[in-house]
């Protein structure tokens, strides 16, 4: 699929897609704005002819009453429908882009390393993803013929008024400029102060989510004074810099918005010919049309000022959609390579998460037999997960290569790669649909037997046929329908259907209860038959009996061997060990009152 959005910043860059909607949507709104124009002018015409029995002439052309009556209604009527043509046009067209930004976006962050997903979090793509692009839609929908009239009818309007009397013309263009600075006054300071209301704005959202969110711990150890007083900050926060921004900006906003306002203007047109009236140098014709254009021009003004708070906020949200899409995609090789075994090596590999931070993992060599155990052990921060991610492609080394047979993986394509490689997460994750489907998902193609036995091997079966529904049973939003032990096996269930030669897992028993683990432990087992296994292991007691343990601290393999040759060795595995140990023999103790 090709992308849509051209990497280049600034919104307008972003909105090249939809180019051809926008141009035409302010070509109508102009053409709707000058037919408005034109409409008033033959109106006051018209008026003056009937009030004084002015002939109606245009450039010199003179028209009779009944016929410019009938222009004046054809004019009217082009008015309306170019008019509602453009916010058709318009709205056509951010819908589209809507479809465009959202397609391209979900596109790309399928290509993006799957690392860069996980560490960005699902807040803040949302964010971008329905937040951003619909504050798109809104400025392509409704901005851009509204900014098409407030640009095209003052103008145009000028132009008519110095045809007919350019003093006229020139009061109102008196009238424009004095608000207009006024107003550029109040606008002068508003970046910093309106990033200074913003930052106030996430303040209290993240108060109200961390309340909200935290709640069963505030109602247990906080009588809420607490946890409330940091909402009720950030309140106050936005009070004083609302009241801040307000409070330099009020005085002249306020003149300003009172000069631009139309009985502003009709007043200083009034002024105006009232002088040349008395003079005998205006004709009547020539007032109305004045009175009747000046008004107009003034409510197409004001827009501006809203549209202006609009466009600044259409920027931010094109130049967050536009730094995902600078991501630079996980590279893939166009010429993939096929492994001649699963066996998994480590060579010299050197890994840090950005280009200047710190080294996560450094000059990390091991392999991991065919159809072999191997757990990963150490410290909490050592490196043990970066290293399991590693092997998916979550990431890239940043030095050195990982094998799989004797196939860099990045010689092998995403899609191959992850045919070969299942990982099964400490913090699993299912869809809110059926059992079924969440199993399925992992093999589309599927028949319900291969889903059924997929669930037996992962113990999950009886469990499920126990359901009011069955396999039919809704999983719940992120699977909140089922407990954590129930959830990991229906993912255990769907590894073991997708049934991937090489298993890598994040310490899938971490939140079981007992009961659970035990029926956790015998799916694993089911799962790990033939395959290469490598488990990130934080109970010591379930991997006594693998083909290897390695060693991680502080990104550095420390040692590998089995579990009571490391114990000889009396080095980390033994101090981890020992604490594994003494934290098992903790239990809670009652002693009578003295």
């Amino acid at each position: 699929m090709k992308k849509q959005i051209k990497r280049k910043t600034g919104l307008w860059a972003i909105l090249v897609p939809v180019n051809f909607e926008i141009r035409i949507a302010i070509f109508l709104a102009s053409i709707g704005a000058i037919s408005l124009i034109a409409s008033l002018t033959l109106l006051s015409f018209t008026l003056s002819n009937i009030l004084d029995g002015t002939p109606i002439k245009i450039f010199d052309i003179e028209f009779d009453l009944f016929n410019t009556v009938i222009a004046l209604a054809i004019i009217t009527v082009i008015a309306f429908i170019t008019r509602l043509s453009a916010f058709i046009v318009s709205h056509l067209g951010a819908f589209r882009l809507e479809q465009i930004l959202r397609t391209d976006l979900s596109f790309h962050l399928s290509k993006v390393p799957l690392g860069y997903i996980i560490s960005t979090g699902s807040g803040a793509l949302k964010k971008v993803l329905k937040d951003d692009v619909s504050a798109l839609h809104v400025f392509v929908a409704d901005s851009t013929p509204m900014i098409a009239k407030s640009v095209v009818a003052p103008v145009f309007t000028i132009i008519i008024l110095f045809i007919v009397d350019y003093r006229l013309a020139l009061a109102s263009i008196f009238v424009l400029v004095v608000g207009g600075t006024v107003m550029s006054f109040a606008m002068k300071d508003s970046v910093e102060y309106r990033v200074k209301y913003e930052e106030s704005q996430t303040e209290i959202n993240k108060a109200v989510v961390e309340f909200a969110q935290a709640m069963p711990v505030v109602r247990t150890f906080d009588d809420g004074s607490e946890s409330f007083k940091k909402y009720n900050d950030s309140l106050f926060s936005y009070r004083k810099n609302l009241n801040l921004w307000m409070s330099k900006t009020k005085t002249s906003a306020k003149f300003g918005m009172l000069i631009l306002t139309p009985l502003t203007t009709l007043l200083a047109i009034l002024i105006t010919a009232i002088y040349l009236l008395n003079n005998g140098t205006l004709e009547l014709s020539s007032l109305i049309l004045a009175l009747f254009l000046s008004t107009g021009m003034a409510d197409s003004l004001m827009p501006l000022m809203w549209l202006n708070n609009l466009i600044k906020k259409s920027q931010a949200a094109a130049l967050r959609i536009q730094e995902i899409m600078d991501i630079d995609d996980l590279p893939e090789t166009k010429d993939s390579k096929i492994p001649n075994d699963i066996s998994i090596s480590f060579e010299k590999v050197f890994f840090s998460y950005n280009k200047t931070g710190k080294r996560a993992l450094k000059d990390i060599s091991f392999k991991v037999p065919t159809k072999s155990i191997t757990a990963i052990v150490g410290p909490s921060g050592a490196g043990k997960s970066t290293v399991a991610k590693l092997i998916p492609r979550f990431w890239d080394v940043t030095q050195g290569s990982i094998k799989i047979g004797d196939i860099d993986i990045r010689d092998i394509s995403n899609d191959n790669l992850m045919d070969i490689v299942s990982f099964v997460f400490q913090d699993t994750f299912l869809f809110a649909d059926s059992i079924f489907n969440n199993i399925k998902m992992a093999n589309p193609n599927a028949s319900n037997e291969d889903v059924i036995e997929a669930a037996r091997a992962a113990q999950i079966h009886d469990f499920i046929e126990s359901l009011p529904n069955g396999y039919d049973t809704k999983a719940g939003e992120r699977g909140a329908n089922l407990s954590g032990g129930q959830k990991q096996r229906i993912t255990i269930a769907r590894t073991i259907l997708r049934d991937n030669p090489i298993i890598v897992l994040d310490e899938a028993t971490a939140f079981a209860d007992p009961e659970n683990e035990e029926e956790i432990i015998k799916a694993l087992a089911n799962l790990m038959k033939d395959k290469t296994v490598i488990v990130i292991a934080h109970r010591l007691s379930t991997i006594k009996d693998v083909n290897q343990i390695i060693v991680i601290d502080e990104g550095k393999i420390k040692e590998i061997g089995k579990h009571q040759e490391l114990l000889n060795n009396k080095q980390v595995y033994f101090n981890l060990w020992s604490n594994y140990k003494k934290a098992q023999k903790w239990n809670l103790e009652t002693k009578e009152a003295v």
